[in-house]
């Protein structure tokens, strides 16, 4: 008996929670899967699963070979992936994260005008604002916005990012004092609670220094679209991501303030799993943001 089959048994029974539901969604016996489980089980010299007549559960050995099991099993059918990618036969499903001011801008067309141009690939996109974790939730690629911190993933940057101090003429007019990043403690802004920073402010000091500034306001909302528009009705100030304050921006309806205290240092990446073998959908799918970017910027002027 293959070895393999064995192990996709075992993976299978272990993500279907039982040897019935397993047997149901894969269309095999239950009595054969139970089969190959045990099979795996002797050959190992290891129990992997705990059977009762109502239940199982994975042993701690099994806990330990299903984690490596599955790895093994993404590398052998991204490997074959890779193969079948010299016809350009791509299809499958790609699991994608973002960032819902991502998917929600003008830059999001970017993964409509994927999906139109590869229609035998499907697109699983989670907008979230959190950063998840790939690997243990399953997602094949995220979309992050950030001062980039080493991890155990493979980024891509596929382009800068630069949010901006913003406010309405008519603010700035009612607020003559604002000269220097550290007078924002002392005027109304609106905070966008997805920021790590939330509250705190970080501007680049004369000496290259980090320097934060304190705010608060009358509003805290998790849309830095919402900000935006308590920004052009005068409400106060906020930090906007360029991609989303560009169109205000371009019309002259607000303004920013502040661009030389403004750190530069981030970008828009696209991140993946470290894993040998690439699958060619997901290589594809990078491969299409990078040139999408490199010809739109970080905007969508289309």
């Amino acid at each position: 008996m293959d070895t393999l089959t064995r192990i996709r048994a075992f993976i299978d029974v272990v993500e279907a929670e039982g040897f019935s539901a397993a047997a149901r969604k894969n269309g095999r016996s239950k009595a054969l899967l139970s089969k190959y489980v045990r099979e795996l089980e002797d050959d190992l010299g290891a129990l992997l699963l705990n059977r009762t007549t109502r239940q199982f559960s994975l042993t701690e050995a099994g806990h330990t070979y299903y984690r490596s099991a599955s790895d093994i099993l993404k590398e052998i059918d991204n490997l074959a992936d890779l193969v079948r990618e010299s016809n350009r036969d791509l299809k499958g499903t790609i699991r994608v994260s973002a960032p819902r001011t991502f998917t929600d801008a003008d830059i999001g067309r970017s993964m409509i005008d994927f999906a139109i141009e590869n229609p035998e690939i499907k697109l699983e996109i989670t907008s979230d604002d959190r950063f998840v974790d790939l690997v243990e939730e399953g997602f094949d690629v995220a979309i992050r916005i950030t001062r980039l911190a080493d991890s155990g993933l493979i980024a891509r940057k596929l382009a800068p990012f630069k949010a901006y101090i913003c406010a309405s003429p008519d603010f700035i007019k009612r607020h003559p004092e604002l000269k220097h990043p550290s007078d924002l403690a002392n005027v109304p802004c609106i905070t966008d609670t997805n920021s790590r920073s939330l509250n705190n402010w970080h501007f680049r000091g004369e000496s290259g220094a980090t320097e934060t500034v304190s705010v608060k306001g009358p509003i805290e909302v998790n849309s830095p679209s919402a900000s935006m528009k308590a920004v052009r009705a005068g409400v106060g100030v906020s930090a906007l991501p360029d991609f989303v304050a560009w169109p205000l921006l371009k019309s002259g309806e607000i303004v920013t303030l502040f661009d030389e205290y403004m750190p530069d240092d981030a970008g828009i990446y696209a991140v993946y799993p470290h894993r040998r073998y690439l699958p060619a959908k997901v290589r594809a799918f990078v491969d299409y943001l990078a040139a999408w970017f490199k010809q739109y910027g970080g905007y969508c002027d289309r």
